[in-house]
């Protein structure tokens, strides 16, 4: 197989089929990307002079949304691959631009794996980045039945869940679910960039959970948007909306009006209802979980002791998070556990001597 563009999910990509014992060539506008991508074991580099001879089955085409159709173009006219694909998180927009430069839709077929890390480049590729995620795959009628197996091959290579749905469906779905979160976090953590030094030393877990992802590339990420660009604007309208009635409800409860609750009230409820939507563990519903605390110490070795205990009384962590305490080098480990497990894991921990507040 062939990887074009060794960023993130280009070099992950690359890294997971290496792992199955598929050949991959790597190619990149940027040698230094191809050169760290090729040491970090992902494959080796792609001579565009050796073609056709060195035609490969599939090229993944891993490049922002805005250069996918012209890319695919390029490849498609070296006769680069039997089949092709592309990564973006965009769909719509490089399918019709793929089409309006003529390119071979029946030997493409467009996806998008739901994965990802704040880090961008090759240094932060994973080889199980896509272990148990869903792959969008976004045929269109043109494209050959062959083609869409062979997508689904490298899902299946790649340890995803492919998910068949419609390039416009796709864009309005990852607009609610990805691209305006995104505008959200970095909304709120700019509120953070005047933020006082006060601020900022009282900061918790949870400013942290809210604007984990706001430290993505800005650079990736406008041209992500600028591909989603009215459906990510609709959903905005919509938070906006609630927020600006959430403020307007604290004015007044500000100026002494106790009935303005209400709104907000409803908001907090339905966000708890759309929160609890969320899938839970292997895309299966949300479970209610025991969450069990633990004050750790910031030492080498101290979670592996924790799991052992784990694994000593049977009980298995569904989830864990760490929460550290500033000034003190120690924090608290959330093992999130099955209900009827919560009392046996914290008397066995207190038992060999762990801290359950």
């Amino acid at each position: 197989m062939l990887v074009v563009g060794t960023g993130l999910i280009g070099t992950s990509a690359a890294l997971a089929l290496r792992k199955r014992g598929v050949r991959v060539l790597l190619a990149d506008r940027d040698p230094g990307a191809v050169r760290l991508a090729r040491e970090l074991g992902a494959g080796t580099e792609w001579d565009p002079a050796r073609q056709p001879e060195q035609q490969v089955d599939l090229a993944i085409i891993a490049v922002p949304p805005a250069h996918v159709a012209s890319e695919l173009l390029a490849l498609q006219t070296a006769g680069a691959a039997r089949f092709y694909t592309d990564v973006a998180s965009v769909k719509a927009e490089p399918i019709h631009r793929a089409a309006q430069l003529g390119c071979d839709l029946a030997s493409y077929v467009a996806s998008h794996p739901l994965a990802g890390r704040e880090k961008s480049g090759p240094g932060a590729a994973r080889a199980d980045l896509f272990l148990g995620r869903p792959w969008a795959l976004c045929p269109t009628e043109e494209a050959a039945p062959e083609a869409i197996a062979t997508v689904l091959r490298l899902i299946e290579l790649c340890g995803a869940n492919p998910v068949e749905v419609g390039a416009v469906d796709h864009d309005r779905a990852v607009a609610v679910v990805s691209h305006a979160p995104h505008v959200a976090a970095s909304a709120v953590a700019a509120r953070l960039a005047d933020a006082t030094d006060v601020a900022l030393g009282l900061a918790g877990q949870g400013v942290r959970d809210v604007t984990r992802i706001a430290g993505s590339d800005p650079g990736l990420w406008l041209g992500i948007l600028s591909g989603n660009a009215s459906p990510v604007a609709e959903v905005l309208e919509a938070v906006a909306h609630d927020l600006a009635d959430a403020a307007s409800a604290l004015r007044a409860l500000a100026e002494g009006d106790g009935t303005a609750t209400g709104e907000l009230t409803q908001l907090l409820k339905r966000g708890v209802v759309g929160h609890d939507r969320i899938p839970g563990k292997h895309g299966g519903p949300a479970s209610a979980y025991a969450v069990v605390q633990v004050v750790i110490g910031d030492r080498t070795g101290q979670l592996a002791r924790l799991f052992q205990v784990c694994d000593e009384v049977g009980v298995n962590v569904e989830d864990v998070r760490l929460e550290h305490a500033p000034g003190l080098p120690l924090g608290i480990a959330e093992l999130s556990v099955q209900p009827d497990a919560a009392a046996g894991l914290t008397e066995a921990l207190r038992e060999r001597g762990w801290q359950v507040p």
